[in-house]
Order: C-alpha cells, then sequence, then structure tokens
C-alpha cells in the first residue's frame, strides 16, 4: 500500500466557506503552521491557571457562598465553550485562563457541598432525637458518614457518565468525516510500551472532507444549550449549604485567615499522610484519557475507536461507583485500597505490552483495560471524597481541605502535561511507583489513627465583626493549634476534642500563677514588656 496522497480539492477552500472556523475542522485538515500553535496555547493556559488557583477556592468561596461559586465556575465552563464560535488568540487564551482557575474553586465547592448536604440531611432525618439531647449538643462524631458515602456514589455515577456523553458529537457527527485507521496510523511503528511521546508518527490528516459550517454550529449550539442547562440545574435545584448567619460568620474570621489556612492545614499529619494520593488521583484520570486511549487505543486501532474506548471506561467507571457502597459494611480502608490494586495490576500489564499497529484482533483486550481502569478510578475518586468528609467534619475546615486534595489533584495533571513527551515506560513507571507511595502512606495514616495519634490542626479565629485597630489586640491566631488555645483559656471555636489537638499530650499537673480573669486572649507586646503574662496565661 503506498503513502496516503493528501486531500483532493481542499487547496481551493476560502476563508468565508470556513465561517465559523472551528478547530474541530481546520485542525484536522492541511493547515497552516499557526494553527498548531492556536490549538497548543489554550492547553497550555489552563493548565497553567489549575496551577495558579492555589488559594483562589476558600476566598471566592466564602466570598461567593458555595452554592454561588459553583453557578460562577459552571458559567466560565459555559464561556469556553462559547469560544469555539470563533477560535482566536483574543477570545481562546482569555476563556482557557478563566477555565483554568475555575476548576479547582468548582471540585473543591462541590465536595464542600455534598458534604454539608450529607450533614444536613442527617440531622433533617434526626431532628427529633437532636430535640432531646438539647439544641446546643452537636450530633455524635461520624453520624453523617453513611449519608456522605451515598451521596458520593450517586454523585460521581452520574459524573462518569459525563465522558460518555462527551463522546456523542463524535460518534454521531465527527465519525463520518474520518479515515480509516490505515491511512492515519501509517508512519506509526510503535504502540503502548514501546512509543515515545503521543502518537508519534500518526497522520494529521484525519478528516476525508470539511463538516459543512452550518452542521458544526449545530454542534457549537447543542454543547451551548447543555452548559446553560447546567448552570439552571445549579442555580434552580441546589439549595444553599450554609444559613445566612454561618455564611456570616464563616467570612467574618478575616480575609487574610482564609487565604492562609489552606497551607496551614498541611500540618496535619491525615492530609500530608493523603498528599501522594492527591498526586496519584491526578495521574490516573489523565493517563487514562491520554496514555491508555491513546498510546495503546488509537495507537493501535485507530481514531474512529477513541470515542468507544472512552465510552467503555465511562461506563466502567460509573457502573463502579455503586461498589463504594460496600463501604457501609467494609472496614473504610477496603474500597480505597482495592481501586490501587486494581490500577497496581494493569499498570504492571501495561508496562509489559505492545499492541501492534492497524491489527484489530486485540481491540477485546483495550476494552477490557479501559473498563478495569474505570473500575479503580471509581473506587479511588469516590474513596478520597468521602474519606476527607468523615475526618473533616467541622465546617469551618471543608472547603480548606478540598481545596488542598484538588489543587494538588490540579498540579498533577498539569505535571502531566509537561511530561507528555517521556517515554511511554517512563509515564508507567512514574505512575506505578506514585501508586505504591499512595497505598503506602495511606495505610500508614490509618495505622497511626488506630494507634490514637490525635492530629493537629490550626485554630480557626473566631468571626471578627468589628474592625480591630491593630493586629496584636485580635483575640485568636490561626498560627496556633485548638490544643494551644485550650491550654491557654480552656476551650476555644476552632474544633472538638478530637478534631484539633496537639499530636503531643500536654504536661499534666497545675501551672503557676494566678488565674485568669475575665476574657481571655493573648498578652499584647505592652504586657509582656511590662513583666506578665497576660490575662490568658495560666
Amino acid at each position: 500500500m503506498g503513502q496516503p496522497s493528501s486531500l483532493p480539492g481542499l487547496h481551493g477552500v476560502t476563508r468565508r466557506s470556513l465561517t465559523p472556523p472551528s478547530i474541530l475542522a481546520r485542525a484536522k485538515t492541511q493547515e497552516p503552521r499557526a494553527l498548531p500553535a492556536i490549538r497548543a496555547c489554550p492547553l497550555a493556559e489552563t493548565h497553567t491557571g489549575l496551577a495558579r488557583g492555589a488559594s483562589i477556592p476558600p476566598t471566592a468561596r466564602r466570598f461567593f457562598g458555595t452554592k454561588w461559586m459553583m453557578f460562577l465556575a459552571v458559567g466560565i465552563y459555559a464561556l469556553f465553550v462559547s469560544t469555539n464560535y470563533w477560535e482566536r488568540y483574543y477570545t481562546l487564551v482569555p476563556s482557557a485562563v478563566a477555565l483554568g482557575m475555575a476548576i479547582v474553586p468548582l471540585w473543591a465547592s462541590m465536595g464542600n457541598y455534598i458534604t454539608r448536604m450529607a450533614q444536613k440531611y442527617y440531622e433533617y432525618s434526626h431532628y427529633k432525637e437532636q430535640d432531646d439531647q438539647g439544641p446546643q449538643k452537636r450530633p455524635p462524631r461520624g453520624s453523617h458518614a453513611p449519608y456522605l458515602l451515598v451521596f458520593q456514589v450517586i454523585f460521581y455515577s452520574f459524573f462518569h457518565l459525563s465522558f460518555a456523553c462527551a463522546q456523542l458529537p463524535m460518534i454521531y457527527f465527527l465519525n463520518h468525516y474520518l479515515y480509516d485507521l490505515n491511512h492515519t496510523l501509517y508512519n506509526v511503528q510503535s504502540c503502548g510500551t514501546n512509543s515515545q511521546g503521543i502518537l508519534s508518527g500518526f497522520n494529521k490528516t484525519v478528516l476525508k472532507t470539511l463538516p459543512r459550517s452550518r452542521n458544526l454550529i449545530v454542534v457549537e449550539s447543542v454543547l451551548m444549550a447543555v452548559a446553560f442547562l447546567a448552570m439552571l440545574l445549579v442555580l434552580g435545584l441546589c439549595g444553599a449549604a450554609y444559613r445566612p448567619t454561618e455564611e456570616i460568620d464563616l467570612r467574618s474570621v478575616g480575609w487574610g485567615n482564609i487565604f492562609q489556612l489552606p497551607f496551614k492545614h498541611v500540618r496535619d499529619f491525615r492530609l500530608r499522610h493523603l498528599v501522594p494520593f492527591f498526586i496519584y488521583s491526578g495521574f490516573e484520570v489523565l493517563f487514562a484519557c491520554t496514555g491508555l486511549t491513546l498510546g495503546y487505543g488509537v495507537c493501535s486501532v485507530g481514531l474512529e475507536r477513541l470515542a468507544h474506548l472512552l465510552v467503555a471506561y465511562s461506563l466502567g467507571a460509573s457502573a463502579a461507583s455503586l461498589l463504594g457502597l460496600l463501604g457501609l459494611w467494609l472496614p473504610r480502608p477496603v474500597p480505597l485500597v482495592a481501586g490501587a490494586g486494581v490500577h497496581l495490576l494493569l499498570t504492571l500489564g501495561l508496562f509489559f505490552w505492545a499492541p501492534t499497529p492497524r491489527v484489530l484482533r486485540h481491540i477485546w483486550i483495550l476494552y477490557v483495560a479501559a473498563v478495569l481502569w474505570g473500575v479503580g478510578s471509581a473506587l479511588n475518586k469516590t474513596g478520597l471524597s468521602t474519606l476527607l468528609g468523615i475526618l473533616y467534619e467541622d465546617k469551618e475546615r471543608q472547603d480548606f481541605v478540598f481545596t488542598i486534595y484538588h489543587w494538588w489533584q490540579a498540579v498533577a495533571i498539569f505535571t502531566v502535561y509537561l511530561g507528555s513527551s517521556l517515554p511511554m515506560k517512563a509515564k508507567l513507571a512514574v505512575l506505578l511507583l506514585t501508586l505504591v507511595a499512595a497505598a503506602a502512606s495511606y495505610l500508614w495514616m490509618e495505622q497511626k489513627l488506630r494507634r490514637g495519634v490525635v492530629p493537629r490542626q490550626p485554630r480557626i479565629p473566631r468571626p471578627q465583626h468589628k474592625v480591630r485597630g491593630y493586629r496584636y489586640l485580635e483575640e485568636d491566631n490561626s498560627d496556633e493549634s485548638d490544643a494551644e488555645g485550650e491550654r491557654g483559656c480552656g476551650g476555644g471555636s476552632g474544633g472538638g476534642p478530637g478534631d484539633g489537638v496537639e499530636e503531643e499530650a500536654p504536661p499534666a499537673g497545675p501551672r503557676p500563677g494566678p488565674e485568669p480573669a475575665g476574657l481571655c486572649r493573648r498578652p499584647c507586646p505592652y504586657e509582656q514588656a511590662l513583666g506578665g503574662d497576660g490575662p490568658e496565661e495560666q
């Protein structure tokens, strides 16, 4: 078979006949040299925006509120979709930057929202018991865990179906214009573990004919309609996560404290042990969408089967999300470690497999691998989100914790983008090492909790509804932990006895000095200069 010739009859296509310009059409045909840069620029800006959004989620969420933060982020997604009507640098790049900076706030807000809904549903279903306990007594710790698990399972079951829905335009529209694998894979020499970068040697001329502009506008309009529908669903169906007074209190701790507290929560050993799992969570999603489906799937069976592989991954992940309900009966680590085990076996298998290009007899292996990878992804996502909601029940901390989770996930995605040109064996080796480190670190954390090691968390300052004149007159210091505050003034507003104390036990015995009188606060510099301990020392 000879070298595929260039597309006939496309040299006379005028700019007007391609209006509105679309990457979907022009990027796949014989394109000017500037178009690859136009395509790569939004991708780079999106991934860079992911890494920039470190402290945006808590400040933006507390300024707008959880519901309105989700509404705004979905609106930015709709803005990015709308740029397909007119693709230029001045439309794609700003919308890509906004999209990258909205991803972490969106996911942090959704994690916080689902956790709060589980807690409120428990309060609603047990309101008679709470009346008997008294209005001031908090529900037992961990009481909302079964509801949270069910809510997360339902959410991720629908979320993973979005991968399948995203392939509908390609299945019902774009596949009719694609060349077969004998054309697109003509120069591809190696696939799988022997490949280098992403689709090395792949023929960029993949469209037989250009889609009509009217058809492209119809497809883009359908995508815009779905984006607007998502915005309306958030606006109409999502209630408030907090009462108005709670929202005011959450904002009144000071914007400087809100900006710093996500980083200060890293002193908690539970989050430090979960960071490798956060990173792996970003690695495995990108590997499923690029390494597995492109490096193993498209590289060997052609671009026309890309949508079917992603649909298999989506359906497997959606169905396997229901396996998270086993956490109602099994020990807490089992679902999360089981998902890691599935990915470990698949990664080892992929490390030694190099499918032959343009050969379809092994396509069933690709579908099985896609489904099993979806199973591991579902157990990973459901397990991590549920675990964070169980470990951090205080409503003052949830947005900080989910910010750390999704920011590390975004950093991992950005790292995968930077290393896209690495050999497949190097990618698999990094994925394997991260997975082993994540599982070992998580099991170590569970072992610490079983031994009774108590985590240390920063104090959440009390709401300051009045402006203070000097910083050193503030009654709360977010740099100290809850245990330091409890030793200083017999308790505080930063958390319960099991949620925010030091890892080291406080020294026993009475402390010298007179008993405190009046309001408990830290000594100001003037009092320290006089040699006094201040009113809060004991």
